[in-house]
């Protein structure tokens, strides 16, 4: 076999590629543009502009569900979300630094609707009917202003009461008697 010189040959390891950036180096983010469709220029889309350009948006039933838990959490007489098991799947979960804003709540979502189903425990106490209407209208408020889809129905069940423990009093001491001093 000849010796070639294979310095202008592509894949020989003499070629010039693109340098990643080192990990801990900003990498440059280009400014958000778009093309305006009418006059065909850039635009910013920091400028109020409306975009009206084809495409499809899919929201997945998991990120529906996520939005729909932290609005139900927000409600006051809320203790927690989910079942018995997924409660205490949480739990390990909190322990450990994570979270499942999810927990708890099913989403069933179409091309406009949606639908919810929020399982939770509340706290004794306050009215039930109150808490299940409160969770209601966090829920449609914020699935439709942050996810956009039609909320067309929220079905809450409240499947247990959390009764918070009666905090122990701190033991008595015993009463002291007022001796006099022995001589």
């Amino acid at each position: 076999m000849e010796n070639q010189n294979t310095d202008a040959l592509p894949g020989n390891g003499h070629h010039t590629a693109p340098v990643e950036p080192a990990l801990n180096e900003p990498v440059p983010v280009p400014p958000s543009v778009y093309t305006d469709l009418d006059t065909g220029q850039l635009a910013d889309a920091g400028d109020g502009v409306e975009v009206d350009a084809g495409g499809r948006t899919i929201i997945s039933e998991s990120a529906v569900a996520k939005v729909a838990g932290i609005a139900a959490r927000s409600v006051p007489g809320v203790y927690s979300l989910g079942s018995g098991p997924s409660r205490a799947l949480g739990a390990i979960r909190d322990a450990v630094g994570s979270s499942d804003h999810a927990a708890g709540v099913r989403a069933e979502v179409g091309e406009t609707q949606v639908a919810v189903d929020i399982n939770l425990v509340a706290v004794y106490g306050k009215p039930l009917h109150r808490i299940a209407d409160e969770v209601r209208a966090a829920v449609y408020r914020a699935v439709e202003e942050l996810v956009g889809l039609e909320v067309i129905e929220v079905n809450v069940e409240i499947n247990d009461v959390y009764v918070a423990p009666v905090p122990k009093a701190a033991p008595a001491r015993p009463a002291t008697s007022e001796r006099e001093p022995l001589q």
